[in-house]
């Protein structure tokens, strides 16, 4: 990995030099727009609205749209006198409990990595966190902009999260959550029944993104010009459920037969829950096709002639 941003952790009179690298990365299979017929690629020109000229990178500047045809410019030399005083270190604000940070205000993370002669405190930090079960709320500047992040301890190594501010969370403003709407105590107690069915220790790496391994599939059997072949998925035919008590009943039996287990017995009061007026719900769509499946129906294989591989090749 390299190292995008070097600094230093303040908090206290304690600095801690450290090195940031990114902690995540992006798997999408990444195309170029090409012409159909050569797989030539495809360019595009910096224009002026204006005048109709093309224009030079170092002649382009930031505006800011003031709304009627009026523009604001703004030069490099306006955004190099900003004050940006944690442009090279990232100051700690304040310790606050984990549970305390929704999980929603979280962007991007990113690992520190302490300089040889910063070890100790860098350790001291990490372990002090971690025994008090808190994370640091701090401010950095990165790419010339000044974000609230958070500094957390992960596998024992510092991890940078930068945050959004509070005014970029959209409020969830939705009519139906004015409505007077209660579930039954037996339909709670189901749930929560299929709930513990479906309980399980969360491990990301059992799960896989399955559209991305099709589309490589795709991509490797026009490379070697093969033919694509998926098997059929069984579709299952939708539960005929009519009202969300049967759904949720269904639902629990499904997940203890797939983990081999006996059939739930009723929550007690169910029977005279049962003689209330049932919820209604819609009948469940039927499941889509696999990604798999629609990238074969999307992506014919054809071996393509000797001249136009080439050129996708070198795109």
């Amino acid at each position: 990995m390299r190292a995008i941003w070097k600094g230093a952790v303040s908090f206290g009179l304690v600095s801690i030099a450290v090195r940031l690298y990114s902690a995540t990365e992006e798997k999408d299979i990444r195309f170029h727009q090409v012409h159909r017929d050569d797989g030539g690629r495809i360019k595009y020109k910096r224009v002026c609205s204006v005048d109709g000229e093309e224009v030079a990178y170092d002649d382009i500047a930031k505006g800011y749209d003031l709304g009627g045809g009026e523009m604001v410019i703004l030069t490099d030399d306006d955004f190099s006198d900003l004050p940006l005083t944690t442009s090279r270190a990232i100051e700690v604000l304040e310790f606050v409990p984990t549970e305390q940070v929704d999980p929603i205000l979280y962007n991007k993370a990113y690992y520190l990595e302490p300089e040889q002669t910063a070890a100790k405190p860098y350790a001291l930090l990490r372990d002090a966190l971690t025994n008090t079960e808190r994370v640091a709320i701090v401010k950095v500047a990165l790419r010339q902009r000044e974000q609230l992040a958070t500094l957390r301890v992960r596998e024992d190594v510092l991890v940078l999260n930068t945050m959004l501010w509070p005014d970029e969370i959209r409020a969830a403003k939705f009519d139906i959550l004015d409505e007077d709407v209660t579930a039954r105590p037996a339909e709670l107690a189901m749930a929560g029944s299929l709930i513990e069915s479906m309980a399980a220790d969360f491990d990301p790496s059992s799960y896989t993104d399955n559209y991305r391994e099709a589309l490589q599939e795709v991509i490797d059997a026009k490379v070697a010009g093969r033919e694509v072949v998926q098997p059929e998925e069984a579709e299952e035919a939708p539960a005929a459920a009519v009202d969300l008590m049967a759904a949720l009943r269904a639902s629990v039996e499904r997940a203890r037969a797939a983990r081999g287990e006996e059939p739930a017995a009723s929550p007690a009061g169910e029977e005279e829950e049962e003689a209330a007026e049932p919820t209604p719900i819609k009948k469940a769509p039927a499941k889509k096709a696999t990604a798999a499946k629609a990238a074969k129906k999307a992506a014919p294989a054809k071996k393509a002639p000797a001249k136009k591989t080439a050129a996708k090749k070198s795109a």
